[in-house]
Formats: C-alpha cells, sequence, structure tokens
C-alpha cells in the first residue's frame, strides 16, 4: 500500500490510516487467523482493499512476532485460491499491511466458497450472484447461453429468415441449421442461443421480456406531457431500422429555400443516430428487466441503455476502448453493416456529428445504465417579409394543389421559352413553403386549415377530420402548422388549458383563401434568401 506520495506508507500515515477505522477497504486482525482467506477473497471479488495485520479490531497496535514466517504464510493462502490472488506485502514498524489491488480474473473463491467485503466486514455470494460476477467480468456471456424458448419449428419464420440471410451474407442454397452452426447461433445441441434468438424473433419478447425498444415524444425538456409513444419488438435488425425511422420522422427537417431539393435535411445525422441505436442493442445487459428507452425532446434525443460499462472499462476509455459485454451478438451485428469496429462507434458518431455541423453526442454512465444524448439545434422560423401580390396568390394555388407534380398532376403554366423552369416552378418558390407543404405534410396540414372556418377545440377538430387519435392529431396536424404559422392558439400562454382552442392566422386565413380559387391582396409573409425551413416535433 502505497502512501499520499506515492512512497511505501510512513510510520505516522499507518497511524492515520488506523485512526480512521476499518471501512470497505480497511480490516484490522490481530493475527494471521482463519478468517484471513475470507478477507482476501472479499476484497478480491471486489475493488480491492488491506489488511493491517498486528492492529487488533479496537485500533490498538500489538505487532505481528515474525515477518517473514508470516510472509511465507500470506503468500500461501493468497496462492490458495482460485484462482490465486495477487497480493502486495509491506512491513511499517510492528505491523504488517497485505493489499489486494483490484483484480482481473473475478470470481475468486477460497475453500470452494467466495465471498464479498459489504462495510466492515465480509459475507458469502450466493450462486447467483457468482453467475452475475462471471457475467460482469466477461467470464461469462449471456448470448451465448441456450435459449430453451426458442424452438426451431414454432419461431424460426421463413419471412424473418429471408431477410437476415440477405443481411447476414448467407447463401440462399445452405440448409439454416448448418449456417446456424457455422456462425455459433446454436450450440452443440443444436439449440439456439440467446443472440440468435434476437436476431431471428418475430416478437423478441417471448425470449427475453425487455429486450424491445420504447420510444416516447416529449412536448418539452423533462419527461412529462408526451405526444407520443411506440415500442418496437420484432428482431433486433428491425428495431434498430423502425426506431431509427420513427426518430427521423419527429424530429425536424430543413429545407433550402434556393434550388430545387426537396427532400430535406434531417436536422441531426442519421448515420451517428443509427450507430447509436446500434451500441445501445449491441452493448446492452440483457438480463436487466429495463429496456432501451429513446426520448426526443424539445432540444435532444436521448438513447439509454440499461447496464453499466462492462468490468474493466471507464468513461476514459469511452471511444478508445471496448468490451463487448455479448460478443455473439456483437459479430452478428457487424457481419449484417449495422455496428462497425470494435471500439469505433463512439469516434464515428461524434465524427459524423462534427462533419455535419451538429454537437457532438454526450456520453453519459450513470449506475446501471449508458445514455447517449444528442443535442439538436434551433430550428430556423420564417421571418415575415413582403413579396409581390401575384407570386403569393400562385402560392395559394400551389399549396392546395391536391396533385402532386411528379404524379403527373398540374404542373402549371407552361412556357415554350423555359418549359424546365416554369413547369417546375410551384416547387421553387422563394419562400420555400411550398417545397415544405406539398412535399411533407400537405396532406394533414392542408386539411386542417379546411376545417378551421372558426376557433375549434381539439375535440371539435378530431370530429371535423374525422380522427380519433389525439397524439396524430397533435403530431401530425398541429404542431407542423403550429411551426409554420399558419395556425395559433388562443390562449397561447396556457397551452394545456382545457378552454384551449385554435384557430388560424392571417397567413393561414390568406392560404385558406387560395383553396377556393379566390385570390385575396395583402402583403405576403415569408421571404428570408439563403434561409431553411422545419418542421417537426418540438
Amino acid at each position: 500500500m502505497l502512501g499520499t506520495a506515492g512512497f511505501p506508507l510512513t510510520h505516522q500515515e499507518l497511524l492515520d490510516l488506523i485512526a480512521e477505522g476499518e471501512g470497505p477497504g480497511i480490516e484490522f486482525q490481530r493475527s494471521l487467523g482463519r478468517d484471513f482467506g475470507r478477507e482476501l477473497c472479499a476484497f478480491a471479488n471486489g475493488d480491492g482493499g488491506t489488511v493491517l495485520l498486528g492492529v487488533s479490531k479496537s485500533g490498538e497496535v500489538v505487532g505481528v512476532g515474525n515477518h517473514r514466517r508470516t510472509r511465507v504464510k500470506v503468500l500461501t493462502v493468497a496462492r490458495s485460491s482460485d484462482p490465486p490472488i495477487v497480493v502486495e506485502i509491506e512491513s511499517v514498524g510492528e505491523v504488517m499491511c497485505v493489499t489486494v489491488p483490484a483484480q482481473k480474473y473475478k470470481p475468486y473463491s477460497i475453500g470452494w466458497r467466495a465471498f464479498v467485503r459489504e462495510g466492515r466486514g465480509s459475507r458469502r455470494l450466493t450462486n447467483a450472484e457468482i453467475k452475475d460476477l462471471y457475467y460482469a467480468v466477461g467470464r461469462a456471456h449471456f448470448d451465448k447461453e441456450p435459449c430453451e424458448a426458442f424452438s426451431m419449428d414454432a419461431h424460426l419464420k421463413a419471412d424473418v429468415w429471408e431477410r437476415f440471410i440477405g443481411r447476414a451474407r448467407i447463401p440462399e442454397a445452405m440448409h439454416a441449421i448448418l449456417a446456424l452452426r457455422n456462425l455459433g447461433l446454436v450450440d452443440t445441441e443444436d439449440r439456439m442461443t440467446y443472440a440468435g434468438a434476437w436476431l431471428l424473433a418475430h416478437d423478441i419478447r417471448q425470449f427475453t421480456d425487455s429486450a424491445y425498444v420504447s420510444c416516447a415524444l416529449y412536448r418539452g425538456t423533462e419527461e412529462a406531457g408526451s405526444l407520443e409513444r411506440r415500442d418496437f419488438h420484432g428482431s433486433l435488425p428491425e428495431i434498430a431500422d423502425e426506431a431509427l425511422a420513427w426518430v427521423l420522422h419527429r424530429i425536424n427537417v430543413q429545407f433550402p429555400i434556393w434550388g430545387e431539393d426537396a427532400e430535406g435535411r434531417p436536422e441531426l445525422p442519421g448515420e451517428a443516430l443509427r450507430e447509436a441505436f446500434a451500441n445501445a442493442i449491441a452493448h446492452r445487459d440483457y438480463r436487466s428487466r429495463n429496456h432501451v428507452r429513446v426520448h426526443v425532446f424539445k432540444d435532444r434525443v436521448e438513447i439509454t441503455s440499461p447496464g453499466s460499462l462492462p468490468e474493466g472499462m471507464n468513461e476514459a476509455d469511452l471511444g478508445t476502448k471496448s468490451v463487448p459485454r455479448n460478443p455473439l451478438l456483437y459479430g452478428m451485428l457487424a457481419r449484417m453493416g449495422l455496428v462497425g469496429g470494435i471500439g469505433s462507434g463512439i469516434r464515428r458518431m461524434k465524427s459524423l456529428c462534427r462533419e455535419y455541423g451538429v454537437e457532438e453526442p454526450r456520453i453519459e454512465v450513470s449506475g446501471s445504465k449508458v445514455t447517449t444524448s444528442f443535442r439538436r439545434p434551433p430550428a430556423i422560423q420564417l421571418q415575415p417579409s413582403t413579396i409581390d401580390d401575384d407570386e403569393f396568390a400562385d402560392i395559394q394555388d400551389s399549396l392546395f394543389a391536391v396533385q402532386d407534380i411528379e404524379a403527373g398532376g398540374p404542373e402549371g403554366p407552361v412556357d415554350e421559352g423555359n418549359n424546365t423552369r416554369e413547369r417546375a416552378a410551384p416547387y421553387r418558390y422563394h419562400t420555400g413553403l411550398i417545397q415544405v407543404w406539398e412535399r411533407k405534410t400537405t396532406v394533414q396540414v392542408r386539411e386542417l386549415v379546411r376545417v378551421l372556418d372558426r376557433e375549434r377545440s381539439r375535440v371539435q377538430i378530431l370530429e371535423a377530420l374525422g380522427l380519433r387519435n389525439r397524439s396524430n392529431l397533435v403530431v401530425n396536424y398541429l404542431r407542423p402548422a403550429l411551426d409554420a404559422g399558419l395556425v395559433e392558439m388562443t390562449i397561447p400562454d396556457k397551452p394545456t388549458s382545457g378552454r384551449q382552442k385554435y384557430r388560424l392566422t392571417p397567413m393561414g386565413l390568406e392560404l385558406r383563401g387560395g383553396a377556393g380559387g379566390g385570390r385575396r391582396r395583402r402583403a405576403a409573409p415569408a421571404r428570408h434568401a439563403g434561409a431553411s425551413v422545419s418542421h417537426g416535433a418540438g
């Protein structure tokens, strides 16, 4: 045991240590008795500790008679452990300090029993705790164990297998059992492993009830006022794809005002989010009763995976070191292209975010969970401006045209001298409004604007639209219309008021006027060159 300056303990430092008394990392023993091996074992199964030989339980220094002989006995006891315990021995005056550093090969047992330190003493580990310790240090892996609930006849569905062999690059002609053996997804008795069950599940909850992914969309920055919830519970590859698609459809999409690209750009890089999903699924603790949680807040997207860091890793190692908790599953996900090389996931996420022009994700380890948080950039809102009345009238007609130009609908006036430009005109007005609503939320927002002929409550709007789901109304109708400035609340300071109603803004009224073919003239909103328009939750 080293002193404060990194050198062997001085006599005064030993006295100070004794004065502090016994604790989780310090044990006093008058002599080398029968409990000595128990305490070494307990420290070895924890974070280490020190036994002070020659000190009574009351803290009185009684000393050790023959240090050389005692040293030999200490080493004999340490070597009798299974596996042997590494110890450091130091004599400070009459006291012998036996230090057990943090050990690599847990669990340790002595006399066929394993112990762990608790407070000022130690206790025997149960069989279940010993098994947990094997998993925690990576000497056993849950994903490689046979999944007794999986039946090859009942659960290996043809459609799931077909998708699996395509992604895992398995020849179609190869027999399923032979392929599974080659991949290590069945054990020596051809029983499906948990890794195989998770990859080939029609409903993953049949085999591990907490293996699904739960997603939630929130109104603000806290876990309150959820707008929508969705659970995904197919096979792991399907869960990763579907949860990512769910998030991408609920964050903002920015549309360029200049140019013809109407596809939009998600505010966060999809590939970085995909990497975060894959890491959460690949490295989570599947023995935990908790599931992977995805929360979309107004200011961030959080992906929380159950299970602390594996033994031998700390937060400083993130991005530079990887200890797969589920090596069989991780290897298969890598084969299927869902994760990159070991240890590269976090570096890749950060690099993708830097290249995309957004903040790098934050990785936080807290207790028995790891959370990856992506900061959402603020949405760019349209600013009031003025365009000429004829241009605004054309916007009205284009906004409420049900047909899409790509589907062969109305294409606007054709100028033979500039055919291409004029046919595409409704999609390239400088305001960008058409690009947003015609290509992304036109149907829902158009319908909402049509029925808002007066102030209406949510219940009245649901009835007018023929909808039943309040979350659908909020997410797909009200929220985009509010964000675009087409609809406003009658009580904006109290958005959750029971007396809350919704009405069209002046811009919404103008655009609604275009649905009937009338061309009302006014100062129109929205033109600022080179900016972008956003829509989505939050």
